[in-house]
């Protein structure tokens, strides 16, 4: 099937507010340069100009707001921030009041003394969140372990959550992934923060390498940026408490908060579009099929030929693309 069809039936398929689940499997083996968009993101300043906290009892939670309307929730992956959302955020905020926090120990946000940054509290937290900015209900936006938190708020606040797209993420049947086995290890230790992170902050070059994390998660050798690195891992070496908190978000991934959550998912009616990259090596291709069979409602799965786990950060237009449809927008 052609893009253009899929695109067309898909249109009409959300106009009527159901898609069949067998239409709803593409390969999108478009070239990098044709994905790539010619819009404008955020630079890191502007990002920080647009960031406010928001006071919550898990602690103040740095949160960048752009647009109008319904609102949508962006929830980013490890050891990221919400500054992997910019692209898409400058795209989607004539459409959406675009929300997207820092998670516990993560970014920006400053945790509470005595606060757990596992993936139940993310929940918590954004709940809370949402109830400090006065918000309903949002389209979710999520990957990697942000994609754990957001099955997590599908299943356990369904009126919160009126749509969700998800790119490369954790499923139920493949907690915590085997890729994530050493940096969990190294974490108990105390270590994962000062071995990885601090020499790819250090020298950005190492970051982008084969070795470093843009070899691991990303495709285009430009990425992460240099802005990028800083933003995602400056904060997180700031202090011995601060690097304590990346450790224990990293220790949080091991049992599996998702045990369960799968007949949850099977009842729930929001639409949920999943998208991925197909040369992640962290999450498996089966994942995406896992997640087309099991959520109730979902509206296919787009695969993205030679894609990684980041793709969402090259790629903002796709998820603008995808957003837009899911939403019935634009």
């Amino acid at each position: 099937m052609l893009r253009r069809d899929f695109l067309a039936i898909a249109g009409a398929a959300l106009a009527a507010g159901a898609m069949p689940k067998a239409l709803a499997h593409t390969r999108d083996a478009t070239t990098a340069a044709a994905q790539t968009g010619s819009g404008h993101p955020f630079d890191i300043v502007a990002f920080r100009a647009a960031r406010r906290h928001v006071r919550t009892a898990m602690g103040n939670i740095a949160c960048v707001e752009h647009g109008r309307g319904d609102a949508a929730l962006f929830l980013h992956g490890f050891p990221l921030s919400s500054f992997q959302w910019r692209g898409a955020i400058e795209r989607l905020s004539p459409y959406r009041r675009c929300i997207a926090p820092d998670f516990l120990g993560l970014g920006e946000t400053e945790v509470a003394e005595g606060q757990g940054v596992a993936p139940n509290d993310q929940v918590a937290m954004l709940v809370a969140l949402l109830d400090a900015l006065g918000v309903p209900a949002v389209d979710v936006v999520a990957s990697d372990s942000g994609g754990a938190v957001a099955q997590l708020l599908l299943v356990r606040h369904p009126q919160r959550v009126r749509s969700l797209l998800l790119a490369n993420c954790d499923t139920e049947t493949d907690y915590p992934v085997q890729a994530l086995q050493p940096v969990i290890s190294l974490a108990k230790e105390g270590k994962f923060v000062d071995q990885w992170l601090a020499p790819w902050h250090a020298d950005k070059a190492l970051a982008r390498s084969a070795d470093g994390i843009g070899g691991l998660c990303y495709v285009d050798p430009a990425h992460p940026t240099d802005d990028a690195i800083d933003a995602y891992l400056a904060p997180l070496l700031s202090s011995p408490r601060r690097k304590a908190l990346a450790n224990a978000y990293a220790i949080a991934l091991e049992p599996n908060p998702l045990a369960g959550v799968e007949d949850g998912l099977r009842q729930r009616r929001a639409p949920v579009r999943i998208v991925w990259g197909m040369a992640d090596d962290i999450f498996s291709p089966k994942a995406a099929d896992y997640l087309h069979r099991t959520v109730g409602n979902s509206r296919g799965v787009r695969e993205l030929a030679g894609r990684k786990l980041f793709w969402p950060e090259e790629l903002p237009d796709v998820i603008a693309e995808e957003a837009r449809l899911l939403w019935g927008v634009g």
